[in-house]
């Protein structure tokens, strides 16, 4: 494989297979700038290769991908760098409107974490493949910021309210949740992963789609715990305001109720505003006008304390107890 950014990406094309692993395992893989134009190069140069599919995957079994490197992006506010910043979102943004515009299938193996700029990497290619150890989330409202990479995007065009529930909350979808929703679209054992590339390979005739299917195990989905509750789900954060589901929530009254108005009470009362108005409007929005929007809401975004804190309080210090700004936000980044 060709080492790439120092190395903290590998790629090759094996037997008409494009193939791209994340190669940060010690930080779960979570992307910097030099990750995301790295990987941006490599799809860009392979356009004009004739190949049958593109291959995402992690050398780590931990993780395909922890997300960006939020840690970074508050060392550029903190130091007064925007345009750092904007460099990285928009060479993030950039590479998710490629993967979703490719020309040849891309094939993501998610094993393990993927959450963030993880889904961004995946969600937006053709396949997304899990394995029993997936964890997906959108955790971003937990850290003082909201679901970008597009999520403004595919979050509000998942069945009924799963995507505005997802985004607020930040709930983890395990590979049987993730089959339901959509955010997968095969299952393929852990064990059986590192076929895939050779399976594509073998037959570059036969659809992606019935290569998978070979592959793949007995699926999860009849297990799906979000599921269960999607009746729940879709009239409680069916709501029309953050108010509303709440009260709703409230009127539940069960377990499932009670762990989503407890991870709406620890988020950034900033950013499920923000999320809230930027989810119910997506579904009007293209892909990269939704990216758009974000790229823009990154901007002001990163410099509110509550990013500043949220951070601080998830990856720095890790004593998990961010002390948020409670005032309203008053709307003032909302206007898109």
């Amino acid at each position: 494989m060709t080492d790439t950014a120092d190395a903290e990406i590998l790629a090759d094309v094996h037997r008409g297979v494009g193939r791209v692993l994340l190669n940060r395992p010690k930080a779960l893989n979570a992307l910097t700038t030099d990750m995301v134009a790295a990987i941006d190069q490599v799809l860009a140069g392979w356009e004009r290769t004739p190949l049958s599919a593109v291959v995402l995957a992690s050398t780590s079994t931990k993780a395909f991908c922890a997300g960006g490197d939020i840690r970074t992006i508050r060392e550029h506010s903190l130091a007064g760098d925007a345009e750092a910043s904007e460099r990285f979102f928009a060479s993030e943004y950039r590479l998710n409107a490629r993967i979703a515009e490719y020309p040849v299938p891309v094939v993501s193996l998610i094993d393990g974490v993927c959450m963030g700029g993880g889904l961004g990497l995946s969600v937006h290619g053709t396949f997304r493949v899990v394995t029993e150890r997936a964890v997906l989330a959108m955790p971003e409202t937990g850290i003082g910021f909201f679901p970008d990479i597009g999520a403004s995007y595919f979050l509000p065009r998942l069945p009924g309210a799963i995507g505005m529930y997802l985004g607020l909350t930040g709930h983890r979808l395990d590979a049987a949740d993730a089959l339901y929703t959509g955010l997968a679209t095969h299952f393929v054992p852990a064990d059986g992963l590192e076929a895939v590339g050779d399976a594509l390979a073998d037959s570059p005739g036969d659809p992606v789609d019935v290569v998978l299917n070979r592959l793949a195990g007995r699926s999860p989905v009849a297990g799906s715990r979000l599921a269960e509750v999607r009746g729940d789900v879709d009239w409680a954060f069916g709501a029309p305001t953050l108010g509303e589901i709440e009260k709703r929530l409230h009127h539940l009254d069960t377990p499932w109720a009670a762990a989503a108005l407890a991870a709406l009470e620890t988020a950034s009362p900033q950013s499920l505003e923000i999320t809230h108005a930027l989810l119910a409007r997506g579904r009007q929005y293209t892909l990269r006008e939704c990216l758009a929007i974000e790229l823009a809401l990154t901007r002001t975004t990163v410099r509110t304390p509550d990013f500043l804190e949220g951070v601080r309080a998830a990856l720095v210090d890790k004593d998990r107890t961010p002390n948020w700004q409670r005032a309203s936000h008053g709307g003032r980044t909302l206007s898109f």
